[in-house]
């Protein structure tokens, strides 16, 4: 398959180790150059139209398929902003960094009719799929976020140390990562922007943000 990585070097990186290299793969930096690709393109990953959410008309312009990082804007958001019929196939996907690399890639459909679609699809890719509601944040980059912010709570209160937290967590939850070393993979801004956004979606006090967390957020 012809692959089309909108989003950074890394993104890229992602994609090639989780579906391998007997696709061929393009990258740009932002969807304006993108359009010279996507006519020849089989299949788009879109890491960053939270940063561009308003270049998603490329997607009515074109006859894509595209999967479509949801993490900070869900599908339905993204095509109520558009004024045309939508052209392209898209799906959402947990696109925050290191979670493509996953056994089983999280995904939302806009239309179910689009089921058998995403299963030839992720077929070819060789990937497990587990389909999730359309919604801000889907399911782990919600359950995660969340977590590290309650983690913020506990050492801006005094409670425990960043270290003993994250220890804590992994020998009593046997999770891979703490809080903070989670929070360090996925990027304090990705973890802020993905929070901040539940919270403007749900109105939850659940998301209300730490202030340590935003007091780091700021300063990078």
């Amino acid at each position: 398959m012809n692959i089309l990585v909108i989003g950074e070097p890394v993104n890229l990186q992602e994609c090639h180790q989780k579906f391998g290299d007997k696709h061929i793969y393009s990258r740009v930096d932002e969807h304006r150059d993108a359009e010279k690709f996507l006519r020849n393109s089989d299949l788009v990953f879109d890491f960053i139209i939270e940063e561009e959410v308003h270049q998603f008309e490329i997607y009515n312009e074109y006859a894509a398929t595209a999967f479509i990082n949801t993490c900070k804007v869900s599908l339905g958001e993204l095509v109520h902003l558009t004024d045309h019929a939508l052209e392209s196939t898209i799906f959402g996907f947990n696109g925050l960094p290191t979670f493509l690399s996953r056994e089983v890639m999280e995904v939302s459909l806009w239309k179910p009719e689009d089921e058998p679609r995403l299963r030839r699809i992720c077929s070819e890719l060789k990937t497990d799929f587990l389909l999730v509601d359309d919604r801000v944040g889907l399911v782990t980059p919600r359950v995660v976020c969340m977590i590290i912010n309650e983690a913020y709570y506990t050492v801006q209160d005094g409670t425990a140390t960043r270290k003993d937290i994250d220890l804590a967590m992994k020998l009593g939850t046997n999770y891979p990562y703490g809080p903070f070393e989670w929070c360090q993979r996925i990027g304090v801004k990705h973890v802020y922007e993905l929070i901040e956004a539940l919270y403007d979606d749900t109105k939850d006090e659940r998301y209300k943000i730490c202030p340590l967390l935003k007091k780091e957020y700021l300063k990078n």
